[in-house]
């Protein structure tokens, strides 16, 4: 079994919004073989908890707008630092970039196949590791 269609049009959407809001490394991943609750799964990272939520809030917007679509659950708002978006087709995954090393989800569905994406959120990837390398040096600076 693969992804439905929808979801892959659903999977596009949001990591578009993801992208145009600034998010890192950007990936997705087809589900649908070893999960029966869900086609596919988006992830996404920020460097901080306003710009996840920023981020959140574009995915939602524009799924809504565009495809019609709305969250059957939306958990993590608190803290901001994982917020959890279910589509039930789809769910997706924003991160703090801490979180995102820490639970390193990737490595949970390495096995699944990685879903096309957009090529503004392809371009996304490996930028936590920038972002990352830049504060530490200037950390080192400011010591």
């Amino acid at each position: 079994m693969t992804a439905t269609d929808r979801s892959i049009e659903l999977i596009n959407a949001a990591a578009q919004a993801a992208a145009d809001r600034l998010a890192h490394d950007i990936i997705a991943y087809d589900v649908s073989d070893v999960l029966s609750i869900t086609d596919a799964f988006l992830l996404a990272s920020a460097p901080n908890d306003r710009q996840v939520k920023s981020i959140v809030d574009e995915i939602e917007e524009r799924l809504q707008k565009e495809l019609g679509a709305k969250p059957v659950r939306r958990e993590g708002d608190r803290d901001a630092r994982w917020i959890l978006l279910d589509y039930v087709d789809i769910v997706i995954h924003v991160q703090h970039s801490e979180e995102r090393v820490f639970y390193a989800l990737e490595r949970l569905w390495k096995d699944c196949p990685e879903l096309p994406l957009p090529e503004d959120a392809v371009k996304t990837r490996d930028k936590g590791a920038e972002h990352a390398d830049v504060n530490g040096s200037m950390e080192g600076e400011l010591s």
